[in-house]
């Protein structure tokens, strides 16, 4: 094993390091990992860009990544089912496990989570990361590395469809056709959906939408939320039951509940900005749910099932990779909306 372990570090707003840190030691019930593959997400460019995320603050240096997969090098005596040579994909949030929250099945929003990537937590593009193992799943082999750390944002996805009471006959409506987007269109439509309209400002994004088979794949013709709410209905000549609000935007946000059928719901994926008036009178008076998602919970499993059974194929969402020493360039290709990634890779060995 290599003397140190070199890691991609944030210092504050555009400014990534490559630095040597010691390599952890793995605990009771911890697995020691060999990064083999990490994604970057649209909150590691936040937070490289702005140094925050939403309330996360980046206050000292932190390790960056949290979509991860790798495999094992070492493990803590305690761990049963994960053995030394075993590929897994890393769930990056592990709760206090004896709290409220956790106890009750929503660990994700335990207030003691470590979360990778997350002020002031170290993420996992590093050569050599330690965990625990049980938020590791075993990856079987026909499931890649890459496969593994897309993972995460496929474990979003899931949530959001469940938020969303996402199931057999539903009519969905996801804004934003990212990443995120395109992988809770795939998750709708094996919970069920009979049809699934996507909506995005970006022709490229909206052809990948259609060819991962989206029902109707629709770009942003207005300013007015209104105006546009009523130009999809008509398009596709019904209301969704579901919106699953993934661009970010007050537009949209706003849009989706004008747009959604009485009784139903607005999952809120995206962070919205703000800054413009929101028609919650509309949602009351619809009784439109308005869902916060944050993460996930309990996802993983049936992310894994999807991908292994290969009813859902990430392969094509990967379109640029990079070698770990290339850290500044990969950030820098997903910010660049003219190199037109959808999902970059970073290899860490």
């Amino acid at each position: 094993m290599a003397v140190k372990n070199l890691a991609a570090v944030l210092h504050g707003p555009l400014d990534i390091r490559l630095e040597d840190r010691e390599i952890p030691k793995p605990g009771f019930n911890d697995v020691l990992l060999q990064i083999g593959s990490v994604g970057i997400c649209g909150s590691d460019i936040k937070y490289w860009k702005y140094g925050k995320c939403g309330i996360f603050i980046l206050e000292k240096p932190m390790v960056m990544g949290h979509e991860a997969s790798g495999t094992v090098v070492q493990i803590g005596p305690g761990v049963k089912h994960l053995k030394v040579g075993d590929r897994a994909a890393i769930e990056p949030g592990v709760p206090c496990r004896t709290c409220r929250l956790c106890k009750s099945g929503k660990y994700n929003l335990c207030k003691d989570i470590f979360f990778c990537a997350t002020p002031p937590d170290d993420g996992s593009i590093c050569r050599f990361y330690k965990h625990a193992a049980d938020f590791c799943f075993k990856l079987p082999d026909n499931v890649s590395l890459e496969e593994g750390a897309l993972l995460e944002p496929l474990s979003v996805a899931v949530y959001a469809c469940q938020r969303g009471d996402v199931t057999l006959g539903s009519a969905v409506l996801i804004c934003g056709a990212g990443p995120v987007g395109v992988l809770t269109l795939l998750v709708a439509k094996q919970m069920g959906a009979s049809c699934v309209v996507i909506t995005d400002i970006d022709e490229e994004r909206l052809n990948f939408a259609r060819l991962k088979g989206a029902d109707h794949a629709i770009k942003v013709n207005t300013t007015d939320y209104k105006e546009f709410a009523d130009f999809v209905i008509d398009k596709v000549g019904f209301q969704p039951d579901s919106t699953i609000e993934c661009s970010g935007t007050d537009f949209s946000f706003s849009m989706g509940i004008h747009a959604t059928y009485p009784g139903g719901s607005v999952v809120m994926v995206g962070r919205c900005q703000g800054n413009t008036s929101i028609p919650y009178n509309v949602a009351a008076t619809k009784q439109v749910d308005i869902k916060g998602l944050f993460r996930y919970v309990n996802c993983y499993p049936t992310a894994l099932e999807m991908v292994e059974s290969g009813r859902i194929d990430l392969k094509d969402f990967v379109t640029h990779r990079f070698d770990m020493t290339e850290t500044v360039k990969a950030f820098e290709t997903v910010d660049d909306k003219a190199m037109k990634a959808i999902k970059v890779i970073i290899n860490c060995n």
